[in-house]
């Protein structure tokens, strides 16, 4: 019993660097991203925010790839190459003269970065089912959660010490002892006897067996709401602290608290999900999740940008319900799929992830002067997700 709960912990342990690979590659860059931006001579500092955003386009497209392959080659053989892509991808970009070589480079990171990030996923679907699953993958986001508490403020670090070239060698370095870990010490999850022929109707008939269970759509697209509010976050943090607050010193220090409060939300739903149940926790949160930039916008609608502590208090707590939704929705999507769980991981990324993106750049096109329009993407994708709950309540109770 003792060795089997050594390997579950070491599992996790490994996923969650898997995963943590694609933090890293984002959270770390975000103190650089103005120095990145006059090094490769961006006269629209808007512009900076496709260096976070672009990635996960790479990523939405990559997992289409990676998905399907590791359903026939096995997982582990797939990240590597992944990896390999990733290196590659990181060395374009340190050597960047321009934003569109950048952005190349920053797609193809995410296309490389979509093998480790869906396979993970994958892999803890062929070991784990239910609510347990939901608890791992808990367990396995509060860990990937620390990434970006720490990831700015090394990436701070570094920029300082060594310049912004040095984060991307940084992540290369972590990436190979990742993959040396996986490689020496995590067995594959996937059985040669479950393995599927690789065809290119493979994509089709398991987008077909997708499609057929309507949690899994609906959670994909519930996800793709979240997610693309939560990007807006991402790609445009360091404008509204820098840029909007001048806090431009401090923006790692509040980055990382502001991670905590999900980290923490993350850890108490492995605890919660075993006693009320995914679906449970995503209906309450999804509430708490549109109620508070209801609360920010009445207030401050029309308004200059509140008190640095008073934007940080609503960020906590908008940030608190969403540690409750990202694990959950994903495994919600991933529950009844478990058969096909490399290319239904692949298309539940791919369609959130590229349902995200446009959302994003569209929002972050507006945070200019104050951090109101986060709060009204916040307020919209909420209701849209709201209203896919409650046609899954409708739709399940007709079904009953």
């Amino acid at each position: 019993m003792e060795i089997r709960q050594k390997s579950e912990i070491e599992f996790i342990i490994v996923m969650a660097s898997l995963m943590s690979l694609v933090a890293l590659a984002i959270d770390a860059l975000l103190p650089a991203i103005t120095d990145i931006g006059l090094s490769i001579n961006v006269t629209d500092s808007q512009n900076n925010q496709l260096l976070i955003t672009m990635i996960f386009l790479g990523l939405g497209f990559g997992q289409l790839i990676s998905g399907p392959l590791s359903d026939s080659f096995g997982r582990k053989p797939v990240i590597y190459v992944g990896f390999i892509v990733f290196a590659f991808a990181s060395l374009v970009c340190i050597f960047s003269k321009n934003l569109e070589m950048m952005i190349f480079g920053r797609i193809l990171q995410g296309i490389g970065l979509s093998a480790p990030r869906t396979i993970s996923i994958a892999m803890v679907r062929d070991r784990f089912s239910g609510n347990y699953m939901a608890k791992v993958m808990s367990f396995v986001v509060v860990i990937f959660i620390l990434v970006p508490v720490v990831a700015p403020a090394i990436g701070k670090i570094m920029l300082d010490s060594y310049g912004w070239k040095s984060i991307f060698y940084s992540q290369l370095v972590f990436g190979l002892f990742v993959m040396l870990w996986l490689w020496k010490r995590q067995p594959e999850t996937l059985k040669v006897a479950n393995r599927k022929k690789f065809k290119l109707s493979l994509f089709i008939s398991g987008t077909k067996e997708f499609i057929k269970h309507k949690n899994a759509v609906i959670f994909t697209l519930f996800s793709g709401f979240i997610t693309g509010s939560f990007m807006v976050y991402l790609s445009a943090s360091q404008q509204i602290f820098e840029k909007q607050y001048h806090l431009k010193e401090e923006f790692p220090f509040i980055f990382a608290g502001l991670a905590i409060s999900i980290g923490i939300a993350t850890f108490l739903n492995g605890t919660l999900v075993v006693r009320l149940g995914m679906f449970k926790l995503v209906k309450i949160f999804t509430v708490l999740f549109t109620l508070i930039p209801i609360i920010y916008i009445s207030i401050f609608y029309g308004e200059s940008n509140p008190s640095i502590y008073v934007l940080i208090t609503f960020f906590a707590i908008q940030f608190f319900a969403i540690g409750f939704l990202f694990g959950n929705t994903r495994a919600l999507a991933m529950e009844p799929i478990g058969h096909i769980a490399g290319i239904g991981a692949a298309i539940n990324g791919f369609f959130s992830t590229i349902m995200a993106v446009p959302i994003a750049t569209y929002i972050g096109g507006f945070l200019d002067k104050t951090a109101l329009p986060l709060f009204i993407g916040f307020f919209i994708c909420g209701l849209i997700a709201l209203c896919l709950i409650q046609y899954l309540n409708i739709a399940n109770k007709k079904a009953s």
